[in-house]
């Protein structure tokens, strides 16, 4: 079974994909605009959006285009618009797999399994756990001695992304190119406030790391807490 949320206007369409999905075992969320669905996606954390182009408050691929501004859910485009142009510009903004009206419910539910099955080859990603912190990827998830973390998109991501490498030094450019996903150059103080930031919310300082370690000259390094108090590799206060 998993989580959907359908983001569709029209209420006959979206009550028959709740009740077509719901009968295959699925536990089915709606929302009839953009907005609500870009609050319920990223709020509520479903497993996978099917997600209608032609809504009243905006189009489709904008909603998705921010949508990927915050999550990496999987997403199926529902749309009626069958324009080769049209369907290249939802899969270039970030939709993996599309559908296009009419179609029935046993349909979407195959490219759901399909999808998700490609995405995640039939099992969660591994949660990480540093110390006492934990990381999922799937859940997008984060705890500290067993209290959520509220994080934002790129503050997890960043998390994920370092104690993946636990005990590692990672550089910055790594950080830019990977979690950012841009080039490199003149990023340092993106990284730096957006350590800052997580650290913060960690409970610790540059000055008094618990987790994450400046390398002077190299990057960041996170490390389950020294039960000693001391850094070995020093800090260097980014």
């Amino acid at each position: 079974m998993a989580q959907i949320l359908i983001v569709e206007d029209d209420p006959a369409i979206r009550g028959a994909l709740i009740r077509g999905l719901g009968e295959r075992g699925h536990a089915v969320d709606s929302a009839p605009t953009a907005m609500a669905g870009l609050e319920a996606a990223v709020g509520k954390r479903p497993d996978l959006v099917v997600l209608d182009l032609g809504l009243p408050d905006m189009d489709g691929t904008t909603m998705l285009r921010m949508l990927r501004g915050a999550s990496t859910v999987p997403v199926i485009v529902a749309t009626a618009r069958d324009d080769e142009s049209e369907i290249v510009a939802v899969l270039d903004a970030g939709a993996d797999d599309y559908l296009v009206k009419p179609f029935a419910a046993a349909q979407l539910d195959a490219r759901i399994r399909a999808v998700l099955r490609r995405l995640g080859d039939g099992t969660p990603d591994p949660t990480v756990v540093v110390g006492g912190l934990s990381v999922d990827p799937r859940s997008r998830r984060a705890q500290l001695d067993g209290a959520d973390l509220e994080l934002t998109p790129r503050e997890f991501d960043l998390l994920h992304h370092l104690a993946a490498r636990a005990d590692q030094v990672v550089s910055k450019r790594e950080l830019v190119t990977e979690v950012w996903q841009q080039p490199y150059g003149g990023a340092d103080k993106t990284v730096d406030v957006h350590l800052s930031w997580l650290r913060r919310k960690l409970g610790e300082t540059a000055q008094q790391p618990r987790y994450l370690h400046s390398v002077r000259g190299v990057g960041v390094r996170l490390s389950a807490p020294d039960p000693t108090g001391t850094d070995p590799a020093g800090t260097d206060g980014a």
